[in-house]
């Protein structure tokens, strides 16, 4: 069967003119107001940290950012809608440990797959996680800890059974050989009382949780999983300095969007993300003021993101193991 001339230069000049209709859009992006999807409850550090990277983006892009906040089952239902958004640059996530890198090991049916539903935009910034502990308890460095815990054991709180927090506790115990129970509590804010009257012995939980507490000297933190001690606290030494050599964890944020979002976009929201973060910006320093880190020009790229995200991704498979976790 032969195809009709007109109808076969048609279909051809329409095949040409696609990929210019396609170009075009992706110069005009955005268009109209971007969503970006908080996947917990507002008034924590992802919410905040998404509200600082979403007004970034809107000042970059001169449109509208939409802050939407879709809690439930660790992040994952914020996190289910967003991988399964149209990948049109549109609809982002604040991406974090929960989501990404713990809910794969703790929830069997998460409904999206964190290493193939998304593209990586950027990492803003990350949180070390702190040991802290009760004025009750003694010790005051991680060696005289370990020695305290072998005598009597300690008790540590954390925000919830595989929480990011948990996971870093079984990693240091796993490194350690101390002797700790944990005692899981439902989000890291009800904890701190039980820390603060000493019913529990000490916390693993954010700095810029545990910070507050340890400059007004109602407990003392006993050190840092970061790779240097932070500009707001040099007095508290990292767990590498105290002997746990290379020990790092981290409540991280970031930005991703669904997986197939044209690398164009991608690259737009990327730059945008990184020029607001920039070493001395307004916003860098009020992330710095929080008692966050902010992320490396590499870690801000996409390449870097993802390297950052399967990194912790394998660091969770292995504290899963060490905690005897297994998804539900």
């Amino acid at each position: 069967m032969t195809i009709p001339r007109r109808i076969f230069l048609a279909a051809l000049g329409a095949a040409s003119v696609l990929p210019l209709l396609v170009r075009r859009t992706l110069a005009a992006y955005p268009e109209r107001p971007i969503h970006l999807i908080v996947p917990f409850a507002a008034g924590g550090n992802a919410d905040i940290v998404g509200r600082i990277t979403g007004d970034l983006i809107s000042k970059t892009l001169n449109q509208p950012v939409v802050v939407e906040n879709r809690g439930g089952a660790g992040g994952g239902v914020g996190a289910e809608f967003v991988a399964h958004a149209t990948p049109d640059g549109y609809t982002l996530l604040v991406g974090s440990n929960g989501p990404l890198t713990v809910n794969p090991f703790v929830h069997a049916d998460l409904g999206y797959d964190p290493l193939k539903d998304f593209v990586a935009v950027s990492l803003t910034s990350y949180v070390p996680h702190a040991l802290i502990m009760s004025s009750k308890v003694q010790a005051k460095n991680m060696t005289e800890l370990i020695a305290q815990s072998k005598t009597t054991p300690l008790t540590v709180a954390t925000s919830g059974i595989g929480s990011a927090t948990h996971m870093t506790l079984e990693r240091l115990k796993a490194a350690t050989g101390a002797n700790i129970t944990h005692v899981p509590y439902r989000g890291g804010g009800a904890l701190m009382p039980d820390l603060m009257s000493g019913t529990v012995d000490g916390a693993m939980t954010e700095f810029s949780t545990a910070l507050p507490l340890h400059q007004a000297q109602q407990a003392h933190i006993v050190a840092i999983a970061a790779a240097h001690r932070s500009k707001v606290a040099p007095d508290i030494p990292t767990f590498d300095e105290s002997g746990v050599k290379g020990f790092t964890a981290q409540s991280y944020i970031g930005v991703v969007a669904p997986a197939k979002t044209p690398a164009e976009i991608v690259d737009k929201l990327q730059t945008a993300i990184a020029q607001g973060l920039s070493p001395g910006s307004p916003a860098a320093e009020r992330l710095i003021g929080l008692g966050s880190e902010v992320a490396s020009a590499e870690q801000m790229t996409p390449k870097g993101f993802a390297e950052f995200i399967r990194a912790d991704y394998e660091n969770m498979r292995e504290a899963a193991k060490l905690a005897g976790i297994t998804p539900q």
